[in-house]
């Protein structure tokens, strides 16, 4: 069998809403079977693990994906686990006005480019990811907000908390709040 070649690919559209409301739909995974053709469903099992199912009529996969980056504002950068382990991808967001971000999807993918593997064709994949990205365009600038957000921070696959825990009390037995 020929080895896997490295594919990749940078796709970048401009969407008319702050950055942080780009950024805050974009952690609501589970609304992209709203805007993206080739996703059917995603489901959040904890915040930096997801299940998506991608694909179209009979050519459906079901991947896990976990998020190894998240800074608020900034980026979302994700690695395929099992047999989709070569597959990574990174989301940046850069405000260019108060209302005007610039979204650079970056994809790495190892697989090869079979019937297996279809939206890993090197042909499809850029023409995929502007379509999909220009319908996410639509969808954030029609809403004119997010639908949620999550705001928390993911570094090296770890996810830190959102808030400080609350100090514990030094005197043993004493409760604290």
């Amino acid at each position: 069998m020929p080895a896997a070649a490295a594919q990749s690919v940078e796709v970048a559209i401009e969407v008319a809403v702050p950055v942080h409301t780009a950024y805050n739909q974009w952690t609501q995974f589970k609304t992209f079977p709203r805007f993206m053709r080739w996703v059917r469903a995603v489901e959040q099992l904890r915040p930096n693990l997801t299940r998506w199912e991608i694909g179209t009529g009979w050519a459906t996969r079901t991947y896990m994906a976990e998020v190894v980056e998240q800074h608020p504002d900034e980026l979302i950068a994700w690695q395929g686990l099992g047999r989709w382990t070569g597959h990574r991808g990174e989301v940046a967001f850069r405000a260019l006005a108060p209302n005007r971000t610039e979204i650079v999807v970056r994809l790495r993918s190892a697989a090869r480019p079979t019937r297996r593997h279809l939206l890993h064709r090197t042909p499809l994949t850029p023409r995929l990811i502007r379509s999909e990205l220009g319908r996410f365009k639509q969808f954030i600038e029609g809403m004119g907000q997010e639908s949620g957000a999550w705001r928390g921070v993911i570094r090296k696959g770890q996810v830190w908390p959102q808030e400080e825990k609350p100090p514990r009390s030094r005197v043993a037995g004493w409760p604290v709040g």
